[in-house]
């Protein structure tokens, strides 16, 4: 039996996790700026950001806040896609180094489940914004309580649908989801700046916290929110640089695109948010809801249509591939990619998006923090692994081989699984636990260092800390 056929059968590789050849590495320093840019324009970005404002921060302490958070996570994002570009793998083979080729599925199924939670947060935005467009079309609509949840179904319906047909099915709506978003985004930016009578006054709206103590009470927790909004991204960045032309390509691309595009698209939310409590009296971080308050039913329904195409598209792009593929890697041969897509779409339902997204407060200190320390130890792991013990080198066969250098125990790194099991607990005891409430709110930190911390101490002295400088030539 030839490596391959071995390899095939251990449910070590198929033709998506073989590492990228020379002629697969077309990406330059443009398609990752293009990349990040289009990953960020989206309403749930914009919601992060008013978010904040309706927390209660002014304009500046918000841009401040968000632009630090994507500086933080910039950092183990980057760290984290040099093996892309380097060895040409993804993040499922990638994490196989620290947590073994078997343990690996357990911070591959994490972060599926985070996508599936994204998948149904997408769903039931998708699904207001038909509510939306057919309260306008129809204003007693409004007054059905059921029509909210027929719509949000009907949304998640056709996004399964779409995984069942294919995600090439959508493949020509990608070109124009990141336009239509901004578009959406600059009318409600003119809106809101005509109706609050220029910058001016739109930017006046003063922080609603008279102490630092105060305002340090929210700016951390919120801080950690920051981070965690790309923590799925910084692990499985290498599905992307695994296609880069160069480690300068990569590392100039992402170091301008993440920050600028975070930054630029969030005032967006930020002003216009700021916006609405000069017009309106109270602050409205839903773009929905704001929408829903044009006085020009055609463009509001114009914007909506925008809003309703790029979701569908970033939703069936982000939330679906990636866990519908980390489900089926589970059982290769029992779970097809079909069948772990709908796996992910009922996961999605199950974790009550309604609830997640029922204000800025459930968005981003419960959802955004909570999983946050999910994924932070998982990125404390892979760091320390690749950077401290391993020094960038590793074996690129007995990634995808049974017995080889990553076999540990029957496929499980025990060290890794411990360092992981002890960084999600120290995260979220402070749900539990009022005294260590900051451990909570340093969510994505406390589970990145104390992992991190505790695996390089538990791996120091065995024979994986020189087993991962023997490179191996070999072709898969």
């Amino acid at each position: 039996m030839t490596e391959v056929a071995a390899a095939e059968s251990a449910g070590l590789y198929n033709a998506d996790l073989a590492p990228t050849t020379a002629a697969h590495r077309t990406w330059g320093t443009y398609n990752y700026i293009s990349l990040w840019f289009s990953m960020s324009m989206e309403v749930s970005t914009y919601m992060l950001a008013s978010g904040l404002i309706a927390g209660g921060m002014n304009w500046k302490q918000a841009i401040v806040t968000i632009l630090l958070g994507n500086l933080i996570v910039l950092i183990p994002l980057l760290l984290n896609a040099h093996a892309g570009a380097k060895y040409g793998i993804p993040f499922p083979v990638f994490v196989r180094a620290p947590f073994g080729v078997r343990g690996a599925n357990v911070p591959a199924v994490l972060r599926a489940l985070v996508a599936c939670g994204w998948f149904g947060i997408q769903s039931w935005i998708g699904g207001q914004a038909i509510h939306s467009m057919l309260v306008i079309l129809s204003p007693s609509a409004a007054a059905v309580p059921w029509a909210v949840w027929a719509c949000f179904l009907g949304f998640w319906a056709l996004n399964m649908v779409v995984v069942w047909r294919g995600v090439e099915s959508i493949r020509f709506l990608q070109s124009f989801s990141a336009p239509f978003m901004l578009v959406m985004s600059l009318s409600l930016l003119v809106y809101a700046l005509v109706k609050a009578g220029g910058f001016g006054p739109m930017l006046s709206e003063p922080s609603q916290f008279h102490s630092t103590g105060s305002f340090l009470k929210f700016f951390f927790p919120s801080l950690t929110a920051m981070v965690g909004y790309w923590a799925t991204l910084a692990l499985n960045i290498p599905d992307f640089t695994r296609y880069s032309k160069s480690q300068h390509s990569q590392v100039v691309g992402q170091a301008f695109g993440l920050p600028v595009a975070m930054t630029l698209y969030s005032f967006i939310g930020v002003a216009v948010t700021s916006a609405s409590a000069v017009i309106f009296g109270h602050p409205i971080w839903n773009p929905i809801e704001l929408l829903g308050r044009f006085h020009q039913p055609a463009v509001a329904l114009l914007a909506m249509v925008a809003l309703l195409i790029a979701t569908l598209n970033v939703n069936v792009a982000a939330n679906v591939v990636s866990p519908s593929n980390d489900i089926s890697n589970l059982n290769p041969r029992l779970i097809s990619f079909r069948t772990g897509g709908l796996i992910t779409g009922f996961l999605g339902l199950a974790m009550m998006p309604w609830k997640l997204m029922s204000s800025f407060s459930s968005y981003i200190f419960g959802w955004l923090v909570g999983y946050s320390g999910l994924l932070g130890p998982v990125a404390g792991i892979m760091v320390v692994d690749y950077f401290l013990l391993r020094r960038k080198q590793l074996n690129l066969a007995d990634l995808y081989r049974r017995n080889g250098l990553y076999e540990y125990a029957n496929g499980v790194n025990y060290r890794a699984m411990a360092a992981l099991a002890l960084g999600v607990g120290f995260a979220l005891s402070g749900l539990f636990i009022a005294a260590v409430h900051w451990f909570y709110d340093y969510a994505w930190f406390t589970g990145f260092f104390t992992s991190g911390g505790i695996y390089l101490l538990l791996m120091r002295g065995t024979d994986r800390d020189s087993a991962g400088g023997k490179t191996a030539e070999a072709k898969i």
